[in-house]
């Protein structure tokens, strides 16, 4: 079965205010390749039963709480939760008529706007998996008492959305660099409908404290979409599940979101140092773009029978990290308000720069690898009437099957 690529992308109101443009962005970041490259490996009416590796099977779970409680204020950003689930690790061409429809549809579409993506799928050094994400997040004025309008500070706001991105982790083999390359779907509803006012009258009443009373001035209903390209680089570390012992890394991003959600630019690194550091692309706070669940090292070098020390086990250990991040930002609905209606907004500012300091360990329960990240956000001030910078906390438990 051969599946045709899309010829044409949903939303023309999005097109018109420059989502269309999301073909050429990916085209220019994404690998070059002609267009009409197999990407994606073809079956004829006498190709094999689908196996265990040619489908998709979840092979772990992340949880995500985000709340600017933790720094003892309650607006801006104030709370935002992610559930994710990762596929097992696939290497090789595709064979679509045994992905879900969804996941088929999804990676269609990459080829279609992004032919470069899979053009060297045959590399047995690239592996590949399927990460799902379900989440909500919530924006706040400052005053929780008024019941109008309050036409200087943000806009309250909500956005209930689903995910669906393909990581890819490459490494060529007189290279010392590794690289994660993401492609993200995110589509979902902003406004009333994303219930993010009852989820905060929950949390409030759990917590007895007072109600923000003006969620009658929320941003209106809309649908959302948003495309995510996000590169990571780091120094390779070899086929375990682990850097042994005492440790220290960096890890390059470089981000592009486009859609109603966010239309941003992103640049950033991070440094890690501790013992046992874990073989994957770094913690971060929740953001379009590659989930912290990349294929394992140990998937594409073989598994364990290359491993002398057998590091593609959990191994427990602890590290300290710290993100630098920069964003030049065009659009962001919780600042510039609905995109298909009128609406209350803010003067955004365009460069907004964010960091962040936290602690991460791992270890084995049970025979199933567990990880608990914590970290302090600190980011600098969104839009001009805001007061001062902003600061949130965040939490994330992870665990493999």
């Amino acid at each position: 079965m051969h599946l045709e690529p899309l010829r044409s992308l949903p939303g023309n109101r999005l097109v018109r205010h420059g989502i269309g443009k999301v073909a050429m962005a990916f085209m220019l970041l994404g690998c070059a390749a002609p267009i009409g490259a197999q990407v994606i490996s073809t079956a004829d009416t006498e190709a094999p039963a689908c196996s265990a590796q040619n489908t998709i099977r979840f092979r772990g779970l992340t949880a995500r709480l985000e709340n600017d409680l933790f720094a003892d204020t309650d607006q801006n950003y104030t709370n935002g939760v992610a559930f994710t689930a990762v596929s097992h690790d696939m290497i090789g061409k595709l064979r679509p008529e045994c992905l879900p429809a969804p996941v088929r549809l999804q990676a269609e579409l990459i080829r279609y706007l992004n032919p470069g993506f899979w053009t060297d799928a045959d590399n047995p050094a690239h592996a590949q998996n399927v990460v799902v994400k379900f989440g909500q997040a919530m924006f706040t004025p400052k005053d929780f008492a008024r019941t109008d309008l309050i036409t200087d500070d943000r806009p309250y706001a909500g956005l209930l959305y689903v995910g669906m991105s393909w990581n890819r982790r490459k490494h060529e083999t007189q290279s010392e660099i590794e690289m994660l390359d993401t492609r993200e779907i995110t589509l979902g509803v902003i406004g009333p409908m994303s219930l993010a006012r009852q989820t905060q009258n929950i949390i409030h009443n759990i917590k007895a404290i007072d109600k923000f009373e003006g969620w009658s001035n929320q941003l209106g209903n809309e649908p959302a979409l948003q495309m995510a390209l996000d590169q990571k680089f780091k120094t390779y570390q070899g086929s375990g599940a682990i850097a042994p012992g005492f440790s220290a890394d960096f890890i390059r991003s470089l981000g592009l979101q486009l859609g109603n959600i966010e239309t941003s630019a992103t640049a950033g690194i991070e440094g890690r140092v501790g013992w046992n550091i874990p073989n994957d692309f770094g913690t971060y706070p929740i953001r379009p773009g590659a989930e912290n669940r990349p294929p394992s090292a140990a998937t594409i070098h073989g598994g364990a029978g290359n491993s002398p020390l057998n590091l593609t086990r959990p191994q427990a250990g602890i590290h300290f990290f710290g993100t630098v991040e920069t964003k030049l930002v065009l659009h962001d609905f919780s600042l510039d308000g609905n995109l298909f209606q009128s609406s209350h907004s803010v003067t955004r500012r365009p460069w907004v720069a964010q960091a962040a300091v936290g602690l991460s360990a791992q270890s084995p329960v049970a025979g199933h690898g567990v990880k608990l990240a914590l970290m302090r956000v600190w980011r600098t001030r969104e839009f001009e009437e805001q007061g001062p910078s902003h600061a949130y906390g965040s939490v994330s438990l992870s665990m493999d099957f």
